[in-house]
């Protein structure tokens, strides 16, 4: 079977059929965000419109953290996918639940003292908390199902399954949409609506997700369940999980303080600054589809050995991320202006805005590179070097607001976003060629080994 290690030409074509549909999934990403703040927003409050806002960061961001379970099974069911090992793959996918499960019912039981010290940390009006509350309390329920879906993700990327993903992320998200209205407009729901829907959503998600995974895994056996429980496996598995789950904590203290330090220069730069990194965010969403795709063909190349495949894969999804880039750029450039504009109608927010945007014009030239360095090291499972690039970037970052904030303002802070992602692009591909050169002699993390 060609998900088993039918080792096919790395073409533009095979690229293009992993990286478009993850793009076309990650662009429902903000449109459901959007629906979510329209549709509060008609209640014509402002206490329900933040308190939505503050509650899904607050979510967002825990669940962020287990992201580790995305690009973990990825990696690792890549490399397994190119040795042929159809039992090991199909137990990554089970080992994957089985974690899902488990942390979604600590978050589950320890929501209490979670939620507390993420509202303590994020102060907001008493009633904007409460509302807040009301909302994660709701959503908190699909906490496993919400974490689930990242290993699901992860193993459809390895299997180079983005259809699946992208069927997947639209159906979760249609729903989402669906019932916010439904719960909010229509039955006047508020709040507690647009946590329903999330909810039901995610939940649907999950069934659906495992269908998907019922249908890939058609026609073989299921997998052994002494293998699944194998010590050596759950260790390796568990490095690999640990050094990512660092590296995206590192992510969000880097855009955490990003935001902290945002708000030291005021209202007005602060809502020009959320304004100009939701297009960022944007952009990283649509580089996603090609970084995910030297995910699977770097895994694969590494699981069968080969390095040529190796070295042919990056380049590959290397040239298709900087047609992208390109793309992207020119865009922001000619329409920069317009997307201010869509985003906010006060002039003054706008001008400040506009003031900025060059920085993340600039952004996708800088951070891309990074990007798919992740994805490669995410496909080799290179897990330590991930760790320790991503703690040098974020100190290097926090060297920079202390230099350039006070010189420069708020443009010293754009300035020191880009030398993160510089800081980024170097540290890994300073250790790149070690990568290659191990490619034919050890297809496991170093970190493994080491």
């Amino acid at each position: 079977m060609h998900e088993f290690g039918d080792h096919q030409p790395i073409t533009h074509r095979r690229v293009l059929k992993i990286a478009l549909p993850i793009m076309v999934a990650n662009a429902t990403v903000p449109i459901l965000g959007a629906v979510d703040t329209g549709v509060i927003g008609q209640l014509g409050e402002a206490a329900p419109i933040g308190a939505v806002g503050i509650g899904s960061i607050i979510l967002t961001t825990i669940y962020w953290l287990f992201g580790f379970l995305r690009m973990g099974i990825s990696g690792l069911s890549a490399q397994a996918r190119g040795q042929n090992d159809s039992k090991e793959l199909f137990a990554l996918l089970i080992r994957g639940l089985l974690i899902a499960a488990f942390a979604g019912l600590v978050l589950i039981a320890f929501q209490t003292p979670i939620f507390w010290l993420s509202f303590w940390a994020s102060p907001a009006s008493s009633n904007v908390e409460t509302l807040a509350y009301e909302y994660t309390s709701i959503r908190i329920w699909s906490a496993p199902a919400a974490i689930a879906l990242f290993a699901i993700t992860g193993w459809f990327i390895a299997l180079e399954k983005t259809r699946s993903v992208l069927i997947l992320q639209v159906t979760t998200n249609g729903i989402n949409i669906l019932l916010d209205v439904i719960f909010v407009l229509v039955l006047d729901f508020g709040v507690a609506g647009v946590a329903s829907a999330t909810v039901i959503a995610e939940i649907c998600g999950l069934i659906l997700g495992l269908w998907l995974c019922r249908r890939a895994l058609q026609d073989t056996e299921w997998p052994d369940w002494l293998r699944i429980l194998e010590r050596q496996k759950w260790r390796r598995m568990a490095t690999v999980n640990a050094d990512i789950f660092l590296r995206n904590l590192f992510i969000e203290v880097a855009f955490v303080l990003f935001l902290f330090l945002a708000a030291d220069f005021g209202d007005l730069t602060l809502a020009a600054n959320q304004i100009l990194i939701q297009f960022l965010h944007i952009t990283a969403f649509a580089l996603d589809g090609f970084a995910f795709a030297a995910e699977a063909l770097v895994g694969l190349s590494i699981g069968a050995r080969h390095r040529h495949e190796l070295r042919r894969s990056v380049l590959m999804t290397g040239l298709w991320g900087s047609i992208a880039t390109a793309i992207l750029v020119l865009i922001m450039a000619s329409f920069g202006l317009l997307g201010i504009k869509i985003l906010t109608n006060a002039s003054d927010v706008r001008a400040e805005a506009l003031t900025f945007l060059p920085w993340v014009i600039m952004a996708p030239i800088f951070g891309a590179p990074s990007w798919m360095l992740d994805g490669i090291f995410v496909g080799a499972t290179r897990t330590r070097e991930m760790r320790q690039s991503m703690m040098v970037s974020t100190l290097g970052f926090v060297i920079s607001t202390v230099i350039l904030i006070p010189v420069f303002g708020n443009h010293g802070l754009w300035a020191s976003l880009l030398i993160f992602f510089v800081l980024r692009t170097l540290t890994l591909a300073w250790r790149y060629p070690r990568l290659e050169m191990d490619a034919d002699i050890k297809p496991v993390s170093s970190s493994i080994q080491e």
